[in-house]
């Protein structure tokens, strides 16, 4: 299974209103067609099949094993999706994943500094080159959006950050 994202989802991560925790929004972020099941719970977590099916059922996701889920009801307004209740853990932090939802958020930009950084980020190698193409990044996004959005994507950036990469990357931004 290879979920990509629906109209609705694009819609939906443009416009910042739609009913969609962070953990939803990072998923559908990261649903581009390529990156089967396992890759994805690799990201996000165990509960990222869960939350596939419920995107899925809610329009928000498409997959060739689409058809192997219950069938939707007929369209209705989108309600607000509750993640299923499970025992808090620790949320898994890598830098791969801080990179890779970088990489989406620069995508939506459609903007040529926004390709250049994008482009910059995806050639980084070492973890200090990636270390350093997120904080210019984060830098540039404020010109590229509003200053709110630019901060809301910095702090689910610092929350996927190995915590050890945190202070690292908090160092070059004084």
């Amino acid at each position: 299974m290879q979920p990509r994202k629906t109209d609705l989802a694009r819609t939906a991560l443009q416009a910042h209103r739609a009913p969609l925790d962070m953990r939803q929004r990072r998923l559908l972020i990261l649903c581009d067609g390529q990156r089967d099941l396992p890759q994805l719970t690799a990201m996000i977590g165990p509960e990222a099949s869960a939350m596939v099916i419920q995107l899925i059922q809610a329009g928000y996701l498409v997959s060739n094993a689409a058809a192997d889920l219950p069938a939707r009801p007929a369209p209705e307004p989108v309600p607000t999706i509750a993640a299923p209740a499970a025992v808090p853990t620790e949320r898994r932090r890598s830098l791969v994943a801080a990179r890779i939802y970088l990489l989406g958020i620069l995508e939506l930009q459609r903007h040529p500094h926004a390709a250049a950084l994008l482009h910059a980020l995806q050639q980084a190698r070492s973890d200090e080159a990636v270390i350093a193409n997120l904080h210019t990044a984060l830098d540039a996004l404020p010109a590229l959006t509003s200053p709110g959005y630019a901060e809301r994507v910095r702090q689910r950036l610092l929350e996927v950050l190995p915590k050890e990469q945190v202070d690292r990357f908090q160092r070059i931004a004084v």
